[in-house]
């Protein structure tokens, strides 16, 4: 393994600068960035497992477990999320009340030991707001830092403030998702704009707090929308250390319930060129893979993705069982990262 090699604290092989061949890049154009996704799809899954394996040099993938810490009531109206306050009536969603810090806690320690290495908290609100709630956030952040895992939150947008008050209570990364392109943004959401979105991303990165940002495809939108939202992404002066691609669950209730699924190959391209235009990130195959077979995953960690979500829940909509996504790793030879043990 060369100098710039080194690992994380899970263990995981990877490069701390380009490896020889891999060339990070911060300016693509839309036309290269269409040329990579319309590639014939073996010679694109080819080009991104050649930048894959430069960089990532074992078969490895990182298990991250998700947990709504906030469930339901958000003022926001994006179309596909039925925790947004105006579509319970039709989505049968109950709004909840934060919960605890020893029950936040408790599902923690329980990842952990079910082989989670990263333990994200999502809370259903537009921005975040200084208080008890808040205080009980920060104390859920410490609490999982001393598990020995990563902390990730998405929790709306922040200030400058919350977000260093997140960096000191250790919080490894943010999640907060630019969703679509900016041409396609308004079609989706209406409460915040695409600037608010990039704005929060960067309180996220002047904290010093490693940045989670990707999007979701199947909402409507077209290749080129899919291709705007990652070059916005690959084009940020420092790439998202974390890309999640989701596909549309389309939920009854919600603006967006009749939209067709995503197809797989849709997501393998997706996939595949997030991590062509962003080598040193972790790509996260995301929301939707229930509607995916085994061998559709696969593929999907062949074309790049190095990380899975994994739990009985995302958030409120559904995702393949712990046993399952185990005996599917066990099949292909892929080994989860382990948790640190040393704390």
């Amino acid at each position: 393994m060369s100098d710039s090699a080194a690992h994380d604290f899970h263990g995981h092989a990877h490069f701390t600068a380009p490896p020889p061949g891999v060339v990070v890049r911060h300016d693509w154009t839309l036309p290269e960035v269409r040329a990579l996704y319309e590639l014939p799809l073996l010679e694109l899954v080819h080009k991104a497992q050649s930048v894959h394996r430069a960089v990532f040099q074992d078969n490895k993938v990182q298990l991250c477990s998700l947990l709504s810490i906030k469930t339901g009531g958000c003022p926001e109206d994006c179309g596909y999320c039925p925790q947004a306050a105006r579509y319970h009536k039709d989505t049968g969603l109950q709004a909840e009340k934060l919960m605890s810090v020893p029950s936040v806690l408790d599902a923690a320690s329980k990842a952990r030991a079910a082989g989670a290495t990263r333990f994200c908290m999502g809370a259903a609100w537009r921005e975040v707001k200084d208080g008890p709630q808040f205080d009980n956030v920060l104390e859920m952040v410490r609490g999982v830092k001393a598990l020995g895992m990563e902390a990730c939150a998405t929790l709306g947008m922040l200030t400058d403030s919350q977000a260093k008050r997140l960096k000191e209570a250790g919080l490894s990364a943010y999640n907060h998702n630019l969703d679509t392109s900016e041409d396609k943004y308004a079609d989706i959401i209406s409460t915040r704009t695409y600037e608010d979105r990039l704005n929060t991303l960067e309180r996220v990165r002047q904290a010093g707090i490693s940045v989670c940002s990707g999007g979701i495809i199947g909402l409507g939108e077209s290749v080129d929308d899919r291709c705007k939202l990652l070059l916005t992404l690959s084009n940020q002066e420092v790439h998202p250390e974390s890309v999640p691609i989701n596909a549309l669950v389309a939920v009854k209730g919600t603006p967006l319930q009749d939209q067709k699924p995503v197809q797989t190959v849709e997501m393998v391209r997706t996939i595949a060129t997030a991590r062509i235009l962003m080598p040193m990130a972790m790509v996260r195959l995301s929301a939707g893979r229930m509607q995916m077979n085994e061998e559709a995953q696969l593929l999907c960690m062949l074309a790049g993705a190095n990380s899975l979500f994994f739990g009985e829940k995302l958030l409120t909509t559904g995702n393949p069982e712990y046993t399952q996504d185990m005996a599917l790793l066990e099949k292909a030879g892929i080994r989860p990262l382990e948790p640190d043990t040393s704390r």
